[in-house]
């Protein structure tokens, strides 16, 4: 049976593609979880359709990421967190803190975005990376100060 693949997959291929799988396959899986049509001329302007909506929205969320980026540049955060004696941390600051730390200033960043290279135990002033978008990412400045 040949389908049209809505979305990418490894196995088979990208979307738009029109591909031949086993009857079974397509009536079974692809075709009730959305991710294929059948391949009729109808469904293929449908797809069509899909794509100008989909690269539109795509643009959109490029746009609102490097808008974010330039707004993130100019911020820092500051983490206060408690210390013992010789300045020794208790514990080690979180992307979870830093998440918070952000939505407190108006940024709603996923804590998954923040990239952190090695775990900070120490105080100091760090430069973390967080990515907005998958070409897209920006440098947040993070003060890690006494309690």
């Amino acid at each position: 049976m040949k389908v049209i693949l809505r979305k990418d997959l490894e196995t088979l291929g990208k979307v738009g593609e029109i591909v031949n799988v086993k009857d079974g396959y397509a009536r079974n899986y692809l075709i009730p979880k959305k991710i294929a049509y059948t391949a009729l001329k109808g469904n293929i302007r449908a797809l069509e359709e899909e794509k100008k909506s989909l690269n539109i929205k795509i643009n959109q969320e490029l746009t609102a990421a490097e808008t974010l980026s330039v707004e993130l540049e100019k911020v820092s955060v500051t983490i206060p967190i408690q210390v013992g004696e010789e300045e020794k941390i208790f514990g080690s600051v979180t992307t979870q803190m830093i998440s918070d730390a952000l939505k407190e200033k108006g940024f709603d960043i996923d804590k998954r975005k923040i990239e952190m290279g090695d775990q900070i135990k120490a105080l100091g002033i760090y430069e973390l990376n967080v990515k907005l978008h998958p070409s897209v990412s920006t440098n947040v400045k993070v003060w890690v100060v006494r309690e």
